[in-house]
């Protein structure tokens, strides 16, 4: 395989950031890996949903290839592989089966399967469900399975969906987009919280987010996120806004004293599987206040460079903590997310992979 690579995508979405974490981690890998001189083509289909929430039209050093049917994606997509080394099929993908059908054939195109929901593929297989991204045969047919998820996931993958290698590529940040910046007014907060709704999150938000704000009713409580529901226990404390676009992170970050991580059910129950939000926070100096879950010390040692929380007492001592303790939290998280977390440290590590 040549040093410089064509890399083929067929994922869920990278125009679209509203309500899902495939776009940014996307956009932040691309930049990284068309930087390093490598070419892609990400094929999306142009759903209704995405659509009328698109903040990227254009590829930016990729081509982005927008498609209504798999039928009108074909043969462009045949076109894009007939020079390609690597082809990936994401999880998610609303074309994923046909997209595997198409590169398997291909001897010369090294087949990767990158699963952004580990825990929620697995845990969906737990309960009996049809997981409409996986062909027939699991990963039986890829060279390669790429996971967001490590630990006893990878074990998973591997004996359950009969994966030949797996190997975990994390979340990362693009330390580019992410940096920090000027605080905004509108988001001033003693805790943040960044998150789309999500059932299997909402304990953990009720009892470090709305729990420290009902005990602290003088503190500003400042939230982030779409798709939340009318029945959602606000408190006078907790200012809202619908959709805070990817370019305003930044300011959301820094506006902040503390910003919380909550991990999705299915994510803390594996393990090993951080959030995008625990690294864009860091690269903006922004310290965190998580939940626990397996393996959160492979990424930030707890008490020097991440604070934890359990409880709402433990969330409430947090928030009161000296400004200067959480300041030297955040400064540390920042210069271990910068050696170890970028996108430019994945995309390496997503190359090297490759050659293994």
């Amino acid at each position: 395989m040549k040093a410089k690579k064509k890399i083929v995508i067929f994922g869920l979405t990278v125009s679209s950031s509203w309500g899902n974490g495939h776009a940014t981690l996307w956009r932040a890998l691309l930049r990284s890996l068309t930087s390093d001189g490598h070419e892609a083509v990400f094929f999306e289909r142009d759903v209704p949903y995405y659509a009328s929430t698109r903040d990227l039209h254009r590829g930016a050093g990729y081509d982005l290839v927008l498609y209504n049917e798999w039928n009108e994606a074909l043969p462009l997509a045949e076109s894009a592989l007939a020079d390609a080394d690597v082809a990936i099929v994401t999880s998610y993908c609303p074309d994923a089966l046909a997209a595997t059908d198409l590169i398997m054939p291909r001897p010369d195109v090294l087949h990767v399967f990158y699963d952004l929901d580990t825990p929620v593929t697995l845990d969906r297989l737990d309960r009996g469900e049809t997981v409409e991204y996986l062909p027939h045969d699991g990963y039986a047919r890829f060279d390669l399975v790429l996971s967001f998820t490590g630990g006893r996931a990878l074990g998973e993958i591997q004996s359950r969906l009969g994966a030949k290698r797996a190997l975990p590529l994390y979340g990362s940040v693009d330390a580019t987009a992410h940096h920090p910046v000027a605080p905004l007014p509108h988001y001033s907060a003693d805790l943040s919280y960044l998150g789309t709704y999500a059932p299997d999150r909402q304990e953990g938000v009720e009892r470090l987010f709305i729990g420290a704000a009902r005990k602290l009713p003088a503190q500003r409580f400042v939230l982030g996120g779409s798709m939340y529901p009318s029945e959602f226990p606000w408190t006078e404390n907790i200012h809202f806004f619908h959709h805070v676009p990817p370019a305003e992170h930044p300011a959301f970050y820094c506006s902040s004293k503390l910003t919380l991580n909550v991990t999705r059910g299915a994510m803390a129950s594996r393990g090993y599987c951080p959030s995008g939000r625990l690294f864009e926070a860091a690269a903006c100096r922004t310290p965190i206040l998580s939940d626990t879950f397996d393996g959160l010390e492979t990424f930030f040692e707890p008490g020097k460079e991440i604070l934890l929380a359990r409880s709402t007492e433990e969330a409430v001592e947090a928030l009161q903590l000296p400004s200067s303790e959480i300041a030297r939290i955040g400064e540390a998280a920042h210069k271990r997310v910068m050696a170890e977390h970028t996108s430019d440290v994945r995309a390496r590590e997503m190359m090297r992979a490759f050659e293994l």
